[in-house]
């Protein structure tokens, strides 16, 4: 009787006569390199990694690859800086890969974040106001009235006006981080 042959088996036999162009290894290997710097950044963000140990990995690593991945990860925390995430990891981040101080970067951030929150915040009371007043007109009012601001359409499309306003300020200050001193 013949031998029966897993699929695994038989997609090996098929490929024996193919192999990889030194250009498709070294692909393999750069997007490998890229998979792992991807997973640093995740696990940093999530709080499952510390500064510390992702030092420590690049340390072991060689210096092209190293290399490769501090660029990834830098650039991956500087696109993921944002008016509503906690930037001191990607402060601390930025300088631990560049070797560098980011505080005027992290001032004019600070900076920004405090006048948008303040303008974020005089936006909702005003959504709210109006929601308010839009229901008084439809016969719904009193002390227990409180509009849901935050899923209001109102409220989404003034956040996204706030939020768009402030955007150019938040690109400004991630050019300055990117900028290699």
């Amino acid at each position: 009787m013949g031998e029966i042959k897993s699929t695994v088996e038989l997609a090996m036999e098929r490929t024996k006569k193919f192999s990889l162009s030194e250009k498709e290894r070294e692909e393999m290997k750069q997007k490998e390199v890229l998979q792992k710097a991807s997973s640093l950044f995740h696990r940093y963000r999530d709080g499952l990694l510390s500064l510390h140990e992702i030092q420590k990995q690049i340390d072991k690593m060689e210096k092209k690859i190293a290399a490769t991945v501090k660029e990834f990860l830098l650039s991956q925390w500087i696109d993921a800086l944002s008016l509503d995430d906690d930037e001191k990891k990607i402060f601390k981040g930025v300088e631990l890969l560049e070797q560098r101080s980011v505080d005027e970067a992290r001032k004019k951030f600070r900076s920004l974040l405090s006048r948008y929150r303040s303008e974020k915040e005089k936006v909702k009371e005003k959504a709210r106001l109006r929601l308010i007043e839009d229901l008084r007109k439809g016969g719904i009012f009193g002390n227990a009235v409180e509009p849901r601001v935050e899923e209001s359409e109102l409220w989404k499309k003034e956040n996204e006006g706030l939020s768009h306003s402030f955007q150019m300020e938040l690109e400004e200050i991630k050019e300055q981080l990117r900028v290699h001193k």
